[in-house]
């Protein structure tokens, strides 16, 4: 696991010395990704320059060492993440009468590009992973990500220069640097509290989509041209060969072939030379990587979890039960709110752009925790989306089921009856009369819950009910000055996979949305920012493909998702220890803002600040805001959205 960054000089202006000073530069902003080992290769008559930082994993000596040159001099790499299935690769290279300096994954990587070219060596290559390689002899730049995106790669023009890096922090760093605010990107930051691929924060710099790779031709002169982004692996032909070729054994085969491609995956991922740990949140997906980690290990596996004091946000005490009936190593620190609290002014460094998952905070403190003890941890991270495991995926089938055969004429009819009335005004009475109910029928936020049927009344159709489900404002457009909202993986219909169902189809929209772009960048920086790497067995490929073979049924059964998964995990852990309501590793947000840290908000949210810098429209934001604070409705979701872009945009401008 490391920090990559490099620059082609389009122009030809620069000379050696400053393209080697500009990458050492950019480089070093990476220190927290590779603390372990740095390294340049700069090419100045070529105008093309390589960094890497590098955190040691595979092959600690200096063979390991970044950039990697190939055997013939031709090709030069600077690589991140890991290729798991390396050591069959190796074999199979060795058998062509290739040889090897070291023992890296790095290494055969190079040379499996060198005897099979770019596109056959990545289809062959199980891992995450995102890299550049340079070809001295064809004077073309390729860089590749993959298959689902739990490596990130940025890139685009700066100052006449072809740049890329894994974090924006690096292109901040080059001498050229102009950063302008992307207010596309701002408008899909307030509809999904993340900035989807391809784009990112700033102008001109792009996100390389998963499971793609891109070529920079000798005859690139600018963002214009010849610049070539192609998929290798595709999460669409993926799910639709699965429908159309459905697993058809029984019960008790579709278990055991889930539990063989698991326990394959997580022997994988235990590959290393420094200690290796895992993530344990007491869930299914955790429970399951963990007991097949100590299936494969000779010794108690270290696991790690988070505790807090509040009990609807806590879970330390199951994964402490799941790790007891395992034998595992488990250690667990319980957080007080102000420990968690002082994370948040850390945020902006640590995501670098803007990013509004509050659920960041936890993962950070657990990652940083976790680091104390070893180097690598596994997670259980993609289980939701393959096995059917959110809550949205039950509440959206059954929402349209009940209110489906309305006419939509009859349902926006009532929705804006609801809103001529008013949720707030309607929650207050409805309050008002529950005080006279027994507490177990008393309903939680009855306001917002109003409000939110409202939104699912009007809503056309069940893609449109999805769209409404995953978003936080509704119309964002209206609140960025100048907002718009480009094409993403949700809204463009043309790039969906064909399936008939209205599930899978939600669970395909997260794999190739939230997945990459919320979940997997939370873990990323979160880990990485304290030079942890993280490792997620569940989204090997072989196990995606498995799972959009298998019939819904298998998946979402009698109102409960992930029963597959689950089947293969009572056969290791205890059904009472497992089986539970889902719950979300959160942290209470909505009560932080209107106590400790309200003034924070407040100096955040300033009328007079949101008009001088431009960016928001200042009335709809301290709307909510000031019911938020009255109690009156909770706006915790679409206010953290905007105090993240204001904590980056006051961080950036520093």
């Amino acid at each position: 696991m490391c920090g990559i960054v490099g620059l082609v000089d389009l122009g030809g202006e620069s000379v050696g010395g400053v393209l080697q000073h500009a990458v050492g530069a950019m480089a070093d902003a990476l220190r927290h990704r590779g603390p372990d080992d740095a390294g340049t290769w700069v090419d100045a008559s070529a105008g093309v320059a390589l960094a890497h930082r590098r955190l040691s994993i595979l092959d600690l000596s200096a063979a390991g060492h970044q950039p990697m040159v190939s055997a013939d001099g031709r090709r030069v790499l600077v690589f991140n993440g890991e290729i798991y299935n390396f050591r069959a690769l190796r074999s199979e290279l060795e058998k062509h009468g290739i040889g090897f300096r070291g023992h890296s994954d790095t290494e055969v990587l190079l040379a499996a590009i060198g005897l099979w070219g770019m596109e056959e060596a990545l289809a062959k290559s199980n891992g995450m992973f995102a890299f550049a390689l340079w070809d001295r002899r064809e004077r073309t730049l390729s860089l590749a990500r993959d298959r689902v995106g739990e490596k990130p790669l940025y890139y685009g023009w700066v100052g006449g220069d072809f740049v890329f890096a894994s974090e924006l922090k690096a292109l901040r760093v080059h001498p050229r640097w102009r950063g302008e605010v992307d207010r596309g990107a701002l408008t899909l930051l307030l509809r999904h509290n993340y900035i989807p691929a391809p784009y990112s924060i700033y102008q001109g710099i792009h996100k390389l989509p998963p499971g793609h790779w891109l070529t920079l031709s000798p005859s690139a002169r600018d963002e214009q041209g010849g610049v070539q982004v192609v998929p290798y692996w595709s999460a669409r032909e993926v799910a639709e060969s699965g429908a159309r070729d459905p697993f058809r054994g029984t019960t008790q085969e579709a278990a055991d072939g889930l539990e063989t491609l698991l326990r394959d995956a997580v022997r994988l991922r235990l590959e290393a030379d420094v200690p290796v740990g895992a993530f344990l949140s007491g869930g299914i997906d955790s429970s399951i990587t963990v007991a097949l980690m100590q299936q494969e290990s000779r010794s108690p596996v270290r696991t790690f979890s988070i505790g807090f004091h509040e009990s609807e946000y806590n879970e330390a005490h199951h994964a402490k039960a799941v790790a007891a009936h395992l034998g595992t190593e488990h250690t667990e620190l319980y957080v007080t709110a102000r420990e968690a609290m002082e994370v948040i002014p850390r945020l902006p460094e640590i995501f670098d752009e803007p990013f509004a998952d509050s659920s960041q905070i936890p993962t950070f403190l657990v990652s940083e925790m976790t680091r104390r003890h070893v180097t690598v941890s596994l997670s259980g991270d993609g289980g939701d989306e393959l096995f059917g495991g959110y809550n949205r995926y039950f509440l959206g089938r059954s929402l349209w089921n009940k209110i489906g055969w309305m006419p939509a004429r009859a349902r926006a009819v009532v929705a804006s009856g609801i809103r001529a009335v008013g949720p707030a005004r309607t929650g207050r009475v409805l309050n008002a009369v529950q005080a006279a109910l027994p507490a177990r029928l008393r309903i939680q936020n009855p306001g917002d819950k109003l409000d939110k049927l409202a939104k699912i009344l009007a809503e056309p159709n069940p893609d449109a009910l999805y769209h409404g489900l995953v978003s936080h404002w509704q119309r964002p457009a209206e609140v960025v000055i100048g907002g718009h909202e480009p094409p993403t993986a949700v809204t463009d219909r043309d790039g969906w996979a064909r399936l008939p169902d209205f599930t899978e189809r939600m669970m395909y929209l997260d794999l190739v949305s939230y997945l990459p772009d919320d979940i997997l960048v939370k873990v990323d920086r979160a880990s990485m920012a304290v030079s942890l790497e993280s490792r997620i067995p569940l989204l090997d490929p072989r196990l995606i493909e498995f799972a959009w073979r298998l019939p819904l049924a298998l998946k979402v059964r009698n109102g409960e998702g992930k029963w597959l998964l689950r089947q293969v995990l009572y056969r290791h852990v205890p059904r009472a220890l497992i089986d539970r309501p889902k719950t979300g590793f959160g942290v209470p947000i909505d009560t932080w803002l209107r106590g400790p840290l309200r003034d924070w908000c407040e100096a955040l949210l300033d009328p007079a600040r949101l008009a001088r810098e431009g960016y928001f429209e200042p009335e709809p934001i301290r709307a909510k805001w000031e019911e938020h604070l009255s109690g009156r409705r909770n706006w915790h979701y679409y206010l953290w959205d905007v105090l993240m872009f204001q904590a980056w945009l006051e961080h950036a401008a520093a």
